[in-house]
């Protein structure tokens, strides 16, 4: 299973720059600057416009896009070391680009308990966390996963994002960060009947999210109920998979974790990010993981811009937060 990729000629991204350039800071009001986005990219030639609008309304679409050449801002300040917005911005092109395909997918949302609930997450590295299973990790693989989200009905796979954008400000200085995508069409193809019937029984526990039992639990795990990582039509399957941890319940089910974590290396496809470019990922489709990267801590290491997104808000209203629709628990 390949990944779409689509490239952006260079007068339509000059053309759609001069139209995100003047555009403030989207903190302070992001259902408007959505609504000022949606009216950028409308602009679009239609068959590049439909190409991202298809990526995300079709199920036999892929479930990877490259979109290349986008607009950038011409000046950035160090890549934050806190992990949390950068100051010192003149200009928000990069969030101008992340959620305007962002809405093309749908609606981004918070979680409280990932980067305090901001719509605009900046993914970095930290060195108190590059040994961890989560997004400010470099010094180890973080494992094939689904992006999942904890929540107290004891299912992390229901409320999580459908959507990820990954927007690069900043790539890796030596250009070793290597996202790698697998296509759960593809890791089924790869699977004996026999281990795909085990992974779609209701024999594995997810681990919640690493920034949430690192900041909540104080690093304990916080398994889910038992569920099946593969689910839904043979045709379109469904994956989920916890970075921090899957535990399976039976031997049969450490052999299939076991078959599954080598498929995912097979099928995988992999993209090394470069500034002005973005990955659009189905976080439902397939899972995805990322290598190991030399950092420096000098203000230039490589940064990200991420959303999560549902293709709507109703499903998960039950999480919302009374200070901010987009916001849940």
């Amino acid at each position: 299973m390949t990944f779409a990729d689509l490239a952006l000629p260079d007068h339509v991204r000059d053309a759609l720059g001069a139209r995100l350039r003047p555009l403030p800071d989207p903190a302070a009001d992001v259902d408007r600057a959505l609504t000022r986005y949606h009216q950028a990219f409308a602009d679009l030639p239609t068959p590049l416009l439909q190409q991202i609008i298809d990526f995300g309304r079709h199920n036999d679409a892929p479930g990877l896009m490259l979109v290349r050449n986008l607009p950038r801002d011409a000046e950035l300040p160090p890549t934050p070391a806190d992990g949390g917005p950068a100051t010192g911005r003149t200009s928000f092109v990069a969030e101008g680009v992340l959620l305007g395909l962002t809405g093309l997918l749908g609606e981004p949302i918070g979680v409280l308990t990932e980067k305090d609930g901001r719509i605009v997450h900046d993914v970095v590295p930290m060195p108190e966390g590059a040994h961890a299973q989560t997004n400010q990790g470099s010094a180890v693989f973080l494992n094939f996963h689904s992006d999942i989200t904890y929540d107290a009905i004891g299912r992390y796979d229901l409320a999580n994002p459908d959507f990820l954008v990954l927007n690069c400000l900043r790539g890796a200085p030596d250009d070793d960060a290597v996202t790698y995508y697998a296509d759960a069409r593809a890791i089924c193809a790869a699977l004996p009947d026999s281990v795909v019937d085990t992974l779609r029984s209701p024999l594995f526990r997810l681990n919640a999210p690493g920034s949430y039992t690192r900041d909540i639990a104080e690093g304990d795990e916080v398994l889910s109920e038992p569920v099946p990582i593969l689910s839904g039509a043979a045709r379109f399957p469904e994956i989920a998979v916890s970075a921090n941890g899957t535990r399976p319940l039976t031997r049969g089910a450490t052999a299939a974790l076991e078959a599954l974590r080598q498929a995912c290396r097979v099928a995988a496809d992999e993209v090394r990010l470069s500034p002005g470019q973005a990955l659009l990922i189905n976080n439902r489709k397939g899972v995805h993981a990322r290598s190991v990267f030399q950092t420096r801590y000098d203000g230039r290491d490589r940064w990200l811009q991420r959303t999560y997104i549902r293709r709507n808000l109703w499903s998960v209203r039950y999480r919302a937060t009374p200070e901010d629709r987009r916001v849940h628990y």
